[in-house]
């Protein structure tokens, strides 16, 4: 049963703020650390997003680009009777609204706490929790494969991840996936003026990671360049057919994290990949 979301700090009591710090960070300690990190914080998360994101809306990314406009996946009469696999699912906003045009979605997501959500919101369809980079399904799946900023940003090695999309599609079968823009990676995560001056080497991989006082990882994110991605599509054996970076709208006032119009006017906010099993 969901129970009522605490606030962070009764949640944590008097623990201290972890430390902001670059440094290497495998494939285990990433999981690890981000399956504890969305579990702390998805009732902090669904909150602050769950009105923007809606509860049965196909949403890409902060700026509000939505599959019904976008048609990444294919035209939405198209859909019907399609399995579809949503990775990094969260409260399982997006397969909802996959749901909602007769597919038939299967929602996966690291973080148990983000399913508890999608129980409570309601959902007809099975939500797996379970880590991207061993997916619990047999070869060949699914039609089609979808990750709305899940996964993909905190893995530490995303071409397993990738193989493992590849595995679960059929073939013709395509996968969709936003992730932040890689070019954010040199500016400061401020939504304001400050952030709009580099501050790091784009060039930089070394991971962004948040660690206890004993030095263990509490959350970890992977920077890529556009380049890494494309050869980490090709490196999976999938083929790129298009890559999708939305304008930040006139209709959207709204500011999330690091996101927000006036950055949005200047810089992407977000790199979509659209990508196919030959």
């Amino acid at each position: 049963m969901i129970q009522e979301p605490v606030s962070t700090d009764a949640a944590h009591g008097s623990e201290a703020e972890p430390e902001a710090t670059r440094r290497a960070a495998g494939v285990a300690e990433s999981s690890r650390a981000n399956r504890g990190w969305w579990d702390r914080n998805a009732d902090e998360y669904q909150i602050e997003h769950g009105t923007f994101l809606g509860d049965e809306r196909f949403v890409w990314g902060p700026e509000g680009l939505d599959e019904v406009e976008a048609e990444l996946l294919g035209p939405p009469e198209e859909l019907k009777g399609k399995a579809v696999l949503e990775i990094g699912a969260g409260a399982a906003q997006c397969a909802r609204w996959l749901a909602a045009q007769g597919a038939h979605p299967v929602a996966l997501d690291l973080s148990h706490r983000q399913l508890q959500h999608a129980l409570r919101i309601g959902s007809s369809f099975p939500l797996i929790c379970a880590d991207a980079g061993a997916l619990p399904f047999a070869d060949a799946s699914f039609d089609l494969a979808c990750s709305a900023y899940g996964a993909l940003p905190f893995v530490a090695d995303p071409v397993l991840v990738l193989r493992e999309v590849r595995r679960v599609l059929r073939p013709g079968g395509r996968f969709v996936f936003s992730v932040t823009h890689p070019i954010r990676w040199a500016f400061p995560d401020e939504p304001g003026p400050e952030g709009l001056s580099v501050s790091a080497s784009y060039f930089d991989r070394t991971p962004y990671v948040e660690q206890d006082e004993t030095g263990h990882a509490v959350y970890v994110e992977h920077h890529r360049t556009i380049g890494d991605r494309v050869r980490d599509i090709v490196a999976a054996d999938l083929r790129l057919v298009d890559l999708v970076e939305p304008e930040w709208p006139a209709w959207n006032s709204s500011e999330w994290g690091g996101w927000s119009p006036l950055r949005g006017s200047l810089i992407p906010g977000t790199a979509i990949f659209v990508c196919v099993r030959d």
